[in-house]
């Protein structure tokens, strides 16, 4: 074989090999993605729930600890240290991992329990009830209630159940101030409500001058009904007062009074003269038929009456 030949044969493998390994470089690297520069975000402390913390509680040792997140994601009102919560009363369910917050904590001092969730200008009533008188067997914290209470007025000798107060908030049920996590209803004997100032004027007063019923409602519905109480007398169907008249809804809360309808007069005997009846006239039976024998004596038919008398 020709010597120049090989030559020219073996620089030109030399040659494909290089062109094939540059092709492939380039090949590899328009094919593979562009690596991301890291980027350095800037890291946060903040305070998050060391386990799930109950309302009506206060945060101690060990409720909280402090973690590290990006600067834009922290949380509006949050903390980046532990003693900016400590001691705080806890208003609102804590769930475990969970930001603090500060709409979630009531102030240093304010106290614990049931203190810290009441609205400034608000008062919590507690009032006494039974399995019989009262909801404490299905009320739960958060429903709405309206507020019943009977006895007797200093200028009345009957008996009144009025309404006193509508749509107010149960705070607690007993010692619950939450429902319950079966959504089951709590027993309890004493029920919290939140009033007013004036409010609790008023189921003071109720609950130590007559007695208290609670009725529940629907907790959509914050409508005020206008009512008139009702009397012990209306029970038993007699009217109150000096009136005899009932009461009756009108529409809207409105009682009306409703008259007693007048007895129906009876109607007067007729008195008619014995001369003036005529006597029936008297109607004389006709005499019943002769007893008759009929004989046929070929095509001859005879008739013989019974009993006449030949002449």
């Amino acid at each position: 074989m020709d010597r120049r030949f090989l030559t020219v044969l073996g620089v030109s493998l030399v040659f494909a090999l290089v062109v094939s390994a540059i092709f492939y470089q380039l090949t590899a690297r328009a094919g593979a993605p562009a690596a991301k520069a890291p980027e350095s975000k800037e890291m946060k402390d903040v305070v998050v729930a060391a386990k799930p913390l109950s309302l009506g509680g206060s945060i101690k040792p060990g409720d909280v600890k402090v973690s590290k997140i990006p600067v834009d994601q922290f949380p509006k009102g949050g903390f980046s240290k532990v003693e900016e919560v400590m001691d705080r009363p806890v208003v609102s369910n804590i769930l475990l991992e969970e930001p603090i917050i500060v709409g979630r904590l009531g102030e240093r001092g304010s106290g614990q329990g049931i203190a810290p969730i009441i609205p400034v200008g608000m008062r919590a009533v507690t009032v006494r009830v039974t399995e019989v008188v009262g909801v404490a067997g299905f009320v739960l914290p958060g429903m709405r209630v309206d507020v019943l209470v009977t006895g007797r007025p200093p200028d009345s000798n009957d008996t009144v159940t009025t309404t006193v107060l509508q749509n107010i908030v149960v705070v607690s049920a007993g010692q619950t101030y939450q429902p319950d996590a079966r959504g089951q209803a709590i027993n309890a004997s004493t029920v919290t409500l939140l009033a007013s100032p004036e409010q609790a004027e008023l189921l003071t007063l109720a609950g130590n001058e007559g007695r208290i019923q609670l009725v529940l409602r629907n907790g959509s519905d914050h409508g005020i009904e206008k009512t008139s109480g009702r009397q012990l007398a209306e029970l038993f169907g007699r009217g109150s007062g000096k009136k005899s008249s009932r009461q009756q809804p009108a529409g809207d809360g409105v009682t009306a009074e409703m008259p007693v309808p007048a007895p129906r007069p009876r109607p007067r005997p007729v008195t008619v003269a014995a001369a003036a009846i005529a006597p029936p006239p008297v109607v004389t039976p006709p005499p019943p038929p002769p007893d008759e024998i009929v004989t046929f004596r070929g095509t001859v038919r005879a008739v013989e009456v019974v009993g006449s008398k030949k002449n």
